[in-house]
């Protein structure tokens, strides 16, 4: 009986440790002590052009899901969640100030690892499509 009881709290330890919060404020189920998931690059252009680049670049390189804008901050915080080969992908973009936008990209593997390489990736390709 105490076995019994030991593994019920050891598996519910296991099911509330494998949660993340992403960059849109909502959490997926991953594995939390992984490497870093994030990255994070500072633009002088306006929300709007860094959003519309950072829609355009997840839609090239995959699915776009969701776009939405965060309502618990103010309206130049914007958020996109997209599928890349098959990994989640989830894009906050948030004016600074008028001069300057901010840009977090996180990318997770299906099965909840971080793919930091993806992450960076999609933010340099963000950069280049805001030079053109």
């Amino acid at each position: 009986m105490k076995t019994k009881i030991l593994m019920i709290f050891a598996g519910l330890a296991l099911i509330t440790a494998g949660c993340v919060g992403t960059v849109n404020g909502r959490k997926t189920a991953a594995v939390p002590f992984t490497s870093k998931d994030k990255v994070q690059g500072y633009y002088e252009r306006s929300v709007d052009m860094v959003f519309d680049a950072s829609k355009a670049v997840i839609k090239y390189n995959g699915t776009l899901v969701n776009e939405s804008i965060m309502h618990d901050a103010t309206n130049s915080v914007r958020t996109i969640e997209g599928r890349v080969n098959q990994r989640k992908v989830w894009v906050r973009v948030e004016g600074m100030d008028p001069k300057t936008t901010a840009v977090v990209v996180q990318a997770r593997t299906s099965g909840g690892g971080s793919d930091i390489e993806l992450a960076h990736e999609l933010e340099k390709q963000i950069a280049l499509k805001l030079v053109k």
